[in-house]
Parts: structure tokens; C-alpha cells; sequence
């Protein structure tokens, strides 16, 4: 691991992966000086950037009629599966949820299975997917368009609309088992 120092003051303190250890001299920010936070605040953005990576979910939402819940999103072109953005401390599991209530009006009502993670370079070179296969689930409403989402709703895996995203069709077949797990979206 590659260890960094920053000065704080007088004192030179090592930095690993980007946190700054600070130690018992320091009660609060209060006691930094503005040079000092903002150090601190560069160096955060510098390994967000040099070493981050985004994380995102995805569900195949499949009901017992052989159906799969698609979305078409306002801003790219396409039906996709639903999914979006985890939150830095957020379980992914959680924000599968929580995207699956906005964008679907979907609730889990049992566990969600996690099918694969991929790399979507097509977003960033640190951009990464987790799929979940969603088999219990609760309807909650019928989505209505709104400023994210034009039109969602279930689609015969054996009819699926035009316009279908090249990653969503492999990774519909990847779950049917048609072809193999990719490690890319």
C-alpha cells in the first residue's frame, strides 16, 4: 500500500489511501485551518478521481407470466432494465431497492440475487454494474411517466421491444442461459 503525508500545521502526518490520520491533537475540523481542509479536501478529490470507481445496480425484474420489467429512460435512448447509482455507504441490495420503488414502483418481498458484476465501459473507464435477478416482488402501481422515466412495464422475454439496449439483451440472455456471463456490460 502506498502511504502519502500531509502536513497539518507543523506536523507531518501519514495519509493511507487518501485518509488522513490525524490523531489526538485534533478535536474537531474547527481546529484546521481553511489551507488544511482544503488539502484535505484536494487529496480526497485526488484519489476519487486517480482511484474511484462507481458502482451501480441493475435488475432483471421477472414475473411467473415469463415477463421482464423494462424501463425507457427521458435522457438516453432505449428500454433498459431498471436500476441506477449506490450511494457511497449504501448496501447495494438497499439501493437496488430503493431504485426499483422510483423507477418501478417495485417492492422486494423476498431476497434479490446477485448475478453478476460487470465493467461498463461504455460509462467510464471505473464504472461497474451489479445485476440482480428479482423474482419476489410487489407491484405497488402502475408507473407513470415522469422527468426520468417515459414508459415502463413487462415484456414477454419471447417479444421484446425494438429499441432494446444491446447490454440489456445480452444480459436477458446471459439469465436465460443462452450464452455465456460476460465480464463487460
Amino acid at each position: 500500500m502506498r502511504h502519502l503525508h500531509i502536513q497539518f500545521g507543523n506536523h507531518w502526518r501519514p495519509c493511507v489511501s487518501g485518509r488522513a490520520q490525524i490523531g489526538a491533537e485534533r478535536d474537531s475540523d474547527s481546529t484546521l485551518t481553511r489551507l488544511q481542509r482544503l488539502q484535505i479536501r484536494l487529496l480526497h478529490v485526488y484519489f476519487r478521481l486517480r482511484r474511484g470507481m462507481t458502482l451501480g445496480v441493475r435488475a432483471a425484474v421477472l414475473n411467473d407470466r415469463g415477463e421482464v420489467f423494462l424501463v425507457r429512460h427521458t435522457y438516453t435512448p432505449g428500454w433498459q432494465l431498471p436500476g441506477g447509482g449506490v450511494e457511497v455507504g449504501e448496501p447495494m441490495v438497499e439501493a437496488l431497492a430503493r431504485e426499483l420503488a422510483e423507477e418501478a414502483r417495485i417492492s422486494l418481498s423476498g431476497p434479490a440475487t446477485l448475478f453478476g458484476v460487470y465493467f461498463n465501459r461504455k460509462i467510464s473507464r471505473r464504472d461497474h454494474v451489479a445485476l440482480y435477478v428479482v423474482r419476489d416482488f410487489v407491484v405497488d402501481a402502475a408507473k407513470t411517466p415522469d422527468l426520468e422515466i417515459a414508459e415502463a412495464r413487462f415484456f414477454p422475454l419471447d417479444a421484446l421491444p425494438q429499441g432494446l439496449t444491446p447490454g440489456t439483451r445480452r444480459r436477458l440472455a446471459e439469465i436465460a442461459g443462452g450464452i455465456a456471463p460476460a465480464s463487460e456490460w
